[in-house]
């Protein structure tokens, strides 16, 4: 009895959040009121380049120490914080550019990694009786 809800409710979902999809999607097509519109036009780019060197590495910003491992790591265990905050707050970035580069990197990496690590455990997963 069981197993044939969770199919129904399984179904609904599905149909729902295709049904979100079209909808949002829906948003993005052109509307016949603007006559300047033009579908084959972009006018976006997406360049693909590799990250450059870091003109602040190991340099103290007006009395600030430079974040170093431990920073790196207090900076990736608060990151989707920052991020949802630097929606709201330009002046609030995820990363210190200030750092000492690699230790700082690791630090921010594997606090990034704990926070994925520990939502993933947190989400858990339900025992079958």
């Amino acid at each position: 009895m069981n197993g044939l809800r969770g199919k129904e409710m399984k179904k609904k979902f599905v149909f729902i959040v295709v049904a979100l999809v079209l909808v949002t999607l829906t948003a993005c097509t052109t509307s016949s009121k603007n006559p300047k519109t033009e579908l084959g036009k972009s006018d976006a780019q997406i360049q693909f380049t590799l990250p450059g060197p870091n003109p602040e590495l190991n340099k103290s910003a007006e009395g600030r120490v430079v974040s170093g491992l431990f920073t790196g790591l207090w900076h990736g265990l608060i990151s989707p914080l920052t991020l949802f905050i630097s929606f709201f707050s330009p002046e609030i970035q995820m990363y210190d550019v200030f750092n000492t580069g690699p230790l700082y990197n690791l630090g921010f990496l594997l606090g990034v990694a704990i926070v994925f690590v520990l939502l993933g455990f947190s989400g858990g997963r339900r025992r079958k009786h």
